[in-house]
């Protein structure tokens, strides 16, 4: 579904990602690991085409969209949850949900999935963003990026600052989404038994590069909890 091939980026003169390739498979949760500052988060912007790439490619189902804007990226079918959540405080969650349908035609009705998916929206739905937990913000993010229906689901840290409970929420959610069959997920995570318990491919990264790379059932015996460490 997603075949990235040499990417290269760099701010100012720092160069952060040196010849990044993966590929990232429908049914499948890639996980990307590392310690803060080696380029994770800089990966998922170049996806998204937050950031432009110096050199390399990005393809989506076979379609190249290495020099594609952000929206087209998302009316192609990537989704993504930044890091930080970035939902709008002062909308409701209802209204968060339909910003997630800007790229769908007008009048498209919000998936009555995303609130089996996550039934606290449901609840709240006319409440504000800003209003919610911080938990109930990560779910209502990554609800807004399934919106539209994706083929690549793209989380920045979706456990960072949330409560055990709905940790183990969305990494059900995410277990369920990948399962389907019919989305690749791109994980970055930092806490390593939540990526263990979900990745079926694992990438390490240090300083702009993936320095090992496998199966997700192989991190334990491959010392992946070490490398992270080191």
């Amino acid at each position: 579904m997603l075949k990235v091939e040499g990417l290269n980026q760099y701010y100012g003169g720092s160069h952060i990602l040196r010849g990044v390739s993966f590929e990232a498979r429908l049914g499948e949760v890639t996980v990307v690991l590392g310690r803060n500052g080696v380029g994770k988060t800089t990966l998922l912007k170049s996806l998204m085409g937050v950031v432009p790439v110096k050199t390399g490619t990005v393809q989506l189902d076979g379609r190249e969209l290495t020099r594609s804007t952000p929206y087209e990226r998302v009316r192609a079918g990537m989704g993504y949850v930044p890091q930080g959540r970035e939902i709008f405080g002062r909308l409701t969650v209802e209204e968060n949900l339909r910003m997630g349908l800007a790229s769908r035609p007008a009048g498209t009705k919000i998936p009555d999935e995303l609130f089996t998916l996550f039934p606290v929206l449901k609840q709240m739905i006319a409440r504000r963003g800003g209003d919610l937990s911080g938990g109930q913000q990560q779910q209502l993010a990554i609800a807004r990026a399934l919106a539209p229906g994706p083929k690549l689901l793209i989380l920045d840290e979706p456990t960072e600052g949330i409560q055990p409970s709905i940790i183990k929420d969305i990494g059900r959610v995410i277990r369920m989404l990948a399962d389907r069959g019919d989305m690749a997920i791109v994980l970055v995570e930092q806490y390593y038994d939540f990526a263990a318990e979900l990745a079926d491919q694992y990438l390490v990264m240090e300083r702009g590069e993936i320095i090992a790379r496998g199966r997700g059932e192989d991190m334990q015996a491959n010392g992946v909890r070490e490398l992270m460490s080191i």
